[in-house]
């Protein structure tokens, strides 16, 4: 079965351009022309990745994200936009992002980012999606924290990073291996948005003293459960 893409983008003419180079690469291409069109097909169709414009009538791509993250904290997004400060890119990132291609673009660098966002979803899929961690439950699918009866929802970003932590307990994860399965990049300002990502989950489990994430400087960080290793 070939590999599926929901490509969601409002300039007719590139959708048109991008979803035949797709096609000829032999991917199976489902168009959508704004947000409400993709955010629908996803729900009905499904998707291997989704490329989506952030400008769109009706529904932009950073909203749509956030509701089909709502159903898989996993399926690969890559972002297009023209928007180019750190706070664009910092927010796209927060609502789901994988990567994030700034326009115009080469429709080479698009398939390589594509080859590399489905290789890596392969590689380093994790199909658990509930976690016992110390006193806490963490439930990946939903993004939720639950401790003594109380639900905390968390980030994209902190799920995915716990999700990856979680799924390694009592071992240490390499910070590059960590950004590159994330951000796909490993740049300075990604290790300091993951430090601040791992400040925010240490804080949302800090009900549970026997539970730290612990910096292995130079290395990466390891979530450790006192007593359960």
């Amino acid at each position: 079965m070939n590999t599926k893409i929901l490509f969601v983008e409002d300039e007719r003419d590139l959708s048109l351009i991008v979803c035949d180079t797709l096609r000829q690469q032999g991917y199976d291409v489902t168009p959508s022309f704004d947000g409400i069109e993709g955010l629908a097909k996803y729900k009905t169709e499904g998707a291997d990745l989704i490329v989506a414009d952030v400008m769109m009538p009706r529904l932009d791509g950073f909203s749509m994200a956030k509701e089909i993250r709502r159903i898989s904290s996993s399926v690969p997004i890559i972002f297009l936009t023209a928007k180019s400060t750190i706070d664009d890119v910092e927010e796209g990132f927060e609502t789901g992002a994988n990567d994030y291609l700034k326009k115009p673009f080469e429709l080479r660098e698009l398939l390589i980012r594509i080859k590399s966002l489905l290789r890596n979803n392969k590689s380093g899929k994790i199909d658990n999606q509930m976690f016992p961690i110390g006193k806490y439950n963490f439930d990946a699918t939903n993004q939720i924290l639950s401790f003594n009866g109380t639900e905390t929802a968390i980030s994209n970003f902190e799920t995915r990073i716990l999700q990856r932590l979680a799924a390694n307990i009592g071992h240490t994860v390499d910070a590059s291996d960590l950004m590159l399965a994330i951000w796909q990049r490993d740049e300075p300002c990604n290790r300091n948005s993951l430090h601040g990502y791992i400040h925010k989950l240490r804080k949302a489990l800090r009900h549970d003293p026997a539970i730290s994430i612990i910096n292995q400087r130079g290395f990466g960080y390891m979530l450790s459960v006192r007593g359960s290793e």
